[in-house]
């Protein structure tokens, strides 16, 4: 027999008046009214609640950092936080130093033409290891990545400081890749574990802020690193700082972990299959299965055949007509589209949990976000790649230190407006319109460097346009991270932060790819048609050697031309940068569905960051228990 509706009413309300007691008498014993369970529910079980799922598929990284959330209290949370500021500082001063280390480094074993390949086989690692950590962090957990990461970027550094030949160097950057790249990915995924949907845009932004102090501290200190020739020095600091930063943050981590065991909040319950001693194979089929190892085999060897020629191919005897240059490509290009068939359709039939499963390009608002990322990277590496060395030539009568100010003006401003959005998104808490906004404002900064590239734009223009690209990217970089992770229960936010990424890096190097072949197809031209010169040894010296031009004084007829040659190849790079970044506005505003940014870990499970049911949750359980569903 149906109950009535006054009935279901009142079971309803009673049900509610019993919960809040129980969670009352709870918080007034200084306990906490829940448990996290790690191994209990059976994910499989098609018998449970829709708002059981956050428990269904705890898995034991979200499960330590929730309840670690639940014992840490006020002073705790802010130490974590202070960690994770520490993190961001030494790795933003590693970021606006060392890479200037690797051009000296490689040229004092007379190999600087590894350059590129050292740098792409590290690119490859960054890209491939952020969906490998995401499902590490979810396997293990977040402080044991961050031991992981440290350790990795001690080898890489102590292999750098010490090295005897190049060999050593492309060993230590393959290595050093792992810890970095690792690093970047759990810093995010800490960061968006520890606050809510709406204070997470602002705490990122915080977060961001020792990049602005860097963009000088770091100038200065590769400045004197450099002077002296200290290269290995620079490397070695590092080797002894890191350790150090990560103590707040993995301390922290670790003792949440060790006081919610202790008081009964966390319970991780043992499972043979995962055990490696007991029963080796199975542990290591499970491990495979849950990490998605085809899946992230098939990504690095596509991304390895499709990046590794953009550097070999310059060096190889016909260039990019070389037949292996071209197998390289579209094999790679192969295998990225099996491994988007593995991912969306095979992966899960095969028992294996994919890093870029087909539900999440169901819904709008993580399709939108990684595509917004991809076709933003895309263009801004479109006319980022060649900006350097566009505006030393055009800018005869610019200093090193003005230089190296107009190269981060854009880093600085996303960091000042990506604070901004967090704060605006404090009160306003309807992010897609704000992100269309910003994608519009870095629309309009690209498109004005049409105007501004070359000779004739003056120095305000170039720095307005940049600071318009960073004011917009700024916005929309903040915004578009938080905006895929609400859309999914906790167990996945690790890995859809990681498609971000990803997809982020992809689009960096198609954007790369791109402006390179622009660049040696049409430069060579261009130099030849506007240089006063017949001599073609001249044109080769100017088009391979860039210090070739800038020795020539900026009225000379030789430099003149160089500028017009370089001002004619950037407007195309230009054109193509802002073509591409049509095209974000225009899916924000059809794909993503505005969501209001509240005090829940995501949409999706309704839980807080411990791990608590919210009001919506417990209201949505009495209704499914009762048969009644709210209007």
């Amino acid at each position: 027999m149906v109950d009535s509706k006054e009935e279901v009413s009142e079971k309803i309300s009673t049900y509610t008046e019993e919960t809040h007691e129980k969670r009352d008498f709870a918080i007034e014993e200084q306990t906490i009214d829940h448990k996290l369970v790690v191994g209990k529910i059976d994910i499989h079980s098609g018998d449970k609640l829709t708002t059981e799922v956050h428990d269904a598929q705890l898995s034991k990284g979200v499960a330590k950092v929730e309840a670690a959330q639940a014992v840490w209290g006020r002073k705790g949370y802010l130490i974590l936080l202070f960690g994770i500021l520490l993190v961001y500082y030494i790795y933003s001063l590693d970021g606006t130093t060392t890479f200037q280390y690797m051009a000296i480094a490689t040229s004092s074993f007379g190999q600087h033409s590894m350059l590129g390949t050292v740098s792409t086989a590290g690119a490859i690692i960054i890209s491939v290891g952020k969906p490998f950590y995401a499902k590490l962090a979810d396997y293990v957990g977040r402080a044991e990545i961050f031991i992981i990461t440290c350790v990795f970027y001690m080898i890489g550094y102590i292999l750098y400081a010490s090295s005897t030949s190049v060999g050593h160097i492309a060993g230590g950057q393959v290595i050093y890749s792992f810890g970095y790249t690792g690093l970047q990915i759990v810093t995010s995924i800490v960061l968006a574990d520890v606050t809510t949907l709406r204070y997470r845009a602002f705490a990122a932004g915080v977060m961001n802020i020792p990049w602005i102090l860097n963009t000088f501290v770091g100038s200065l200190i590769a400045d004197s690193i450099l002077t002296r020739g200290a290269w290995r020095w620079g490397y070695g600091m590092f080797v002894i700082m890191f350790p150090i930063c990560l103590i707040p943050v993995t301390g922290s981590l670790i003792y949440g972990q060790w006081k919610a065991k202790k008081n009964n909040i966390l319970e991780i319950l043992p499972n043979p299959e995962k055990d490696l001693f007991k029963n080796p194979v199975k542990a290591i089929t499970t491990a495979t299965k849950e990490m998605d190892f085809p899946g992230l085999i098939l990504i690095a060897a596509a991304l390895a055949l499709i990046l590794l020629p953009l550097s070999l191919a310059p060096k190889a005897a016909n260039g990019w007509q070389t037949p292996s240059m071209i197998a390289m490509i579209v094999v790679g290009g192969v295998l990225l589209f099996t491994f988007c068939g593995w991912e969306l359709y095979f992966a899960e039939k095969f028992g294996f949990a994919p890093i870029a499963p087909l539900r999440f390009f169901k819904n709008g608002n993580i399709a939108g976000s990684v595509l917004i990322n991809f076709l933003d990277f895309v263009s801004f590496y479109l006319q980022f790649v060649y900006q350097s060395s566009f505006i030393m030539v055009v800018k005869s009568d610019w200093t090193y230190f003005e230089l190296n100010l107009f190269a981060n003006i854009q880093t600085v401003a996303l960091c000042l407006f990506g604070l901004l959005s967090g704060v605006i998104l404090l009160y306003w808490r309807r992010p897609k319109y704000l992100m269309i906004i910003g994608l519009c404002i870095r629309l309009l900064g690209v498109g004005l460097m049409i105007r501004a590239r070359g000779a004739l734009g003056s120095t305000a223009e170039l720095v307005w346009c940049q600071l318009l690209q960073g004011w917009g990217g700024g916005f929309a970089s903040t915004i578009s991270g938080v905006m895929a992770q609400a859309m999914v229960p906790h167990t996945d936010m690790a890995v859809v932060t990681a498609l971000v990424l990803l997809l982020a890096e992809i689009g960096n190097a198609l954007g790369s790819a791109i402006a390179a072949a622009v660049w040696t197809n049409q430069m060579p031209a261009h130099l030849a048609a506007n240089v006063p010169s017949d001599n073609a040894t001249l044109i080769a010296e100017l088009y391979g050697d860039i210090t070739k031009i800038t020795a020539y004084a900026g009225d000379d007829p030789i430099r003149l031309g160089a500028i017009q040659a370089y001002s004619e190849v950037m407007k195309n790079l230009c054109i193509g940068a802002t073509v591409v970044a049509i095209f974000p506005p225009l899916i924000a505003y059809f794909f993503l569905t505005d969501v209001k940014l509240d005090d829940k870990q995501n949409h999706f499970d309704n839980r807080d960051l411990t791990g608590r049911k919210t009001d919506d949750t417990i209201k949505k359980e009495q209704e499914e228990k009762t048969g009644v569903t709210s209007a």
